[in-house]
């Protein structure tokens, strides 16, 4: 059996993560696979980059003025075709794709026409939208029978809305596939079955984090910036603003009483001027043992996002042994039962500041209950998933 993975990414970025984590196992098994990347650099040595940043930034430009989001990169879509060509995979999985990395219609007209067994990970709702990769915050269903008037469209484009224009095409492209989907979340599968897509099969495999990395480390965080004697709230996010839920932090900064501290990691000079001077602001960590040890020193992690589908930051921050409190947001809470956390309303803030002095003054969620819940989270055993999934669908025992 032969793998081929295609991402935007190789190593860096959640999806990046996962597709390592993947080919790992498969050459654990001595399986021979390959990640098909295009943006950014990696030294992984079974990535191949298929385009360049330049070229990428030139499609995404044209993409911008045009309105033809994912209908670009003809170039690198080719050099993608030809290396499915020489590798001639069993399988080919795609994860997210979305970010100028091909031309929809070249690659799906030559999976179809090779008949080839496709597996895609949806790591947000692209692939069923016309332009969106996620609707919630909106409140937008257009998705379910044709979208149009995109009241996003212009995240896509500057000029034209093309949104019922490129549904249409998506929704032509994807049909008569060989296709397994898979979603990290019961709520996207959900999200998939209303959908154009709702005669494929679903499978939900949950994604996992390094729990040799993400660990009750213990450090000198608190000491060195003189926090021993405060409650510390934690907000973890690369790429801050309302859907992750900034503003609740700026306004829990104005209500939390003068012990509690919060901490916003992954911040930067932008964010800052957001920000009040009582939020501590952290624009980046050396690595992930450094974070693991901020998780480790917080008292409560919260998570106060908007549009979800299975965030990484939750199970980092249990896997360290730091409760969570999440808004009731995608499949954020699935991540969360009574053990490890709390879930609230989505914009209840007045919940959200309960919760977090309740937890903070009474401790019902104890450092060995998160540890005990995050074993569900070992990426192993949930990445192992997909290895018996391409075995299924390569032996035909779907």
């Amino acid at each position: 059996m032969k793998v081929v993975q295609l991402n935007s990414t190789c190593g860096v970025g959640s999806t990046g993560k996962i597709c390592v984590s993947i080919s790992k196992l498969l050459s654990d098994k001595g399986i021979e696979n390959y990640i098909l990347y295009t943006s950014g650099k990696s030294d992984y040595p079974l990535g191949i980059k298929c385009s360049g940043t330049i070229y990428k930034k030139i499609q995404a430009l044209k993409s911008r003025i045009f309105g033809n989001y994912g209908f670009n990169s003809k170039n690198a879509t080719k050099e993608i075709i030809e290396l499915f060509e020489k590798i001639q995979p069993d399988v080919i999985h795609l994860h997210n794709i979305h970010g100028h990395d091909c031309d929809l219609e070249m690659l799906f007209e030559f999976i179809k026409k090779r008949k080839t067994k496709l597996v895609w990970t949806f790591h947000d709702c692209w692939s069923f939208t016309g332009y969106c990769t996620h609707f919630d915050m909106i409140g937008c269903e257009k998705w379910k029978n044709g979208c149009y008037d995109c009241p996003q469209h212009k995240e896509y484009s500057w000029f034209f809305d093309r949104s019922s224009r490129l549904y249409e095409k998506k929704k032509e492209l994807f049909k008569n596939l060989d296709l397994t989907i898979v979603t990290p979340s019961k709520w996207l599968a959900d999200m998939v079955k209303q959908s154009f897509l709702k005669e494929y099969n679903v499978v939900v495999i949950n994604n996992g984090v390094d729990l040799s990395v993400f660990e009750p480390l213990k450090s000198d965080f608190r000491k060195e910036r003189s926090l021993e004697d405060r409650k510390i709230i934690l907000g973890v996010s690369f790429g801050w603003g309302d859907k992750k839920g900034l503003d609740v932090f700026v306004e829990l900064a104005k209500r939390l009483p003068g012990n509690y501290q919060i901490v916003l990691v992954g911040t930067n000079e932008k964010t800052d001027k957001l920000l009040p001077e009582n939020i501590v602001s952290i624009h980046r960590t050396q690595n992930q043992k450094e974070l693991a040890e901020i998780y480790t020193a917080a008292d409560v992690f919260i998570n106060p996002t908007r549009e979800e589908n299975y965030p990484t930051v939750n199970m980092e921050a249990i896997a360290c042994g730091t409760p969570v409190i999440t808004f009731r947001t995608g499949g954020s809470p699935e991540i969360i039962d009574g053990t490890c956390g709390c879930v609230v309303e989505k914009d209840d803030i007045d919940a959200m500041e309960r919760e977090i002095i309740r937890i903070c003054e009474e401790k019902p969620y104890s450092e060995e209950a998160c540890i005990k819940k995050a074993k569900a989270f070992d990426e192993n055993e949930r990445f192992k998933e997909y290895l018996e999934l391409y075995e299924r669908i390569v032996t035909g025992r779907t």
